[in-house]
């Protein structure tokens, strides 16, 4: 039997909530399994951040580096600031880096039960995956840019070795999906500003040059306003989408307001050696402790977490149970993203399918 050593961050905000019910899920997947769970919990986030002025401690990132993976609840706090103004307590630099966690994965998938705002749209016919950079772009300017009382200057970074690494994984990724829902169709889309940016069209040239080297994938270039409004006209023209780190973080959360909200995305953080799991959204403070989040992007998570960890079937399983609970109707998604039943009771429905 496998061993598997995971460190967990419950975070700040619904983080704890959330985590609790992944966990819960994780321990159910590993009674009719060939693994074992050795979870390591941790604190860190904007509660940390309160308590000795940092968001992780030496030690903590040290554990997420030995560890076979790591799953993290949202964190932060927007009303903790660090002296420069921006929010304290994330962490999303510090572990990207530290683990160099290059390609930030967001599934986009509408689940059955689920209501769209897209009106016609059905199970099945939303289901991409957007492959953010996740360690250089604009947000590799966080805590480094220029700033006088009249003037603000962030700088967005982009390498070779950067830019072909994440076109590399998004094209690799696109080999294993079943194409587009669409049409049926493998394509990978670069999503830029090539027409208005050197540093995009230095990224777009050196997608086109990667796709050579996959002739039995479409590749296509659009530009991220054009790709805004055809995430929303056309989503089932889309199976992966590559770009920049501030663009995918926009896009995604675009991605998910058209599957029930961002309750429903999970994320994964992926290096050449080292990942971590998490929900792409924040640590909504105002539904903390009300029993009312949608627990099925942490969920998710930590089957994309199995996934990696090469524990298909256990992964599998967990999305199995959780699309039987939402299409009978026993985890029902509100029109805000909440839960009807709550964040304790949509983990038992699931936990009650795995068993």
């Amino acid at each position: 039997m496998r061993r598997l050593n995971v460190v967990v961050i419950p975070g700040d905000g619904i983080g704890p909530e959330l985590t609790d019910v992944a966990v819960g899920v994780l321990q159910a997947a590993e009674k009719e399994a060939d693994f074992s769970l050795s979870l390591d919990r941790r604190a860190a986030g904007g509660t940390l951040y309160r308590q000795i002025g940092r968001s992780i401690t030496d030690e903590t990132l040290d554990a997420c580096r030995r560890a076979d993976a790591t799953l993290k609840g949202p964190v932060g706090d927007p009303s903790v600031r660090a002296p420069d103004g921006t929010e304290a307590g994330v962490l999303g630099g510090l572990l990207r880096t530290g683990l160099d966690a290059f390609a930030n994965l967001r599934p986009i998938r509408l689940y059955p039960g689920v209501p769209s705002v897209l009106a016609g749209r059905s199970a099945g016919s939303i289901d991409y995956v957007i492959v953010r950079e996740n360690t250089e772009g604009l947000y590799a300017s966080r805590g480094r840019g220029f700033v006088t009382p009249d003037v603000a200057l962030d700088t967005m970074v982009m390498t070779r070795r950067g830019v072909e690494r994440i076109v590399r994984k998004a094209f690799d990724l696109a080999r294993t999906r079943a194409g587009a829902p669409g049409d049926g169709v493998r394509r990978v889309t670069c999503v830029d500003k090539a027409n208005v940016l050197r540093g995009f069209a230095f990224f777009r040239d050196i997608f086109l040059a990667v796709a050579r080297d996959y002739p039995d994938i479409e590749a296509e270039c659009r530009y991220a306003d054009a790709t805004a409004a055809r995430l929303v006209q056309d989503p089932g023209h889309f199976s992966v989408l590559v770009m920049e780190n501030f663009l995918g973080d926009i896009l995604s959360d675009l991605g998910g307001g058209t599957i029930g909200g961002l309750g429903m995305c999970p994320s994964a953080n992926i290096g050449d050696t080292k990942a971590y799991f998490e929900p792409v959204h924040g640590s909504a403070p105002d539904l903390a402790g009300k029993d009312r989040a949608n627990p099925l992007s942490m969920v998710l998570s930590a089957a994309m977490m199995l996934d990696w960890l090469g524990e298909h079937a256990a992964a599998r399983r967990i999305h199995g149970a959780a699309g039987s609970a939402l299409l009978d109707g026993a985890i029902t998604v509100r029109p805000d993203g909440t839960v009807a039943d709550g964040t304790r009771a949509a983990g038992r429905a699931i936990v009650q399918r795995l068993h």
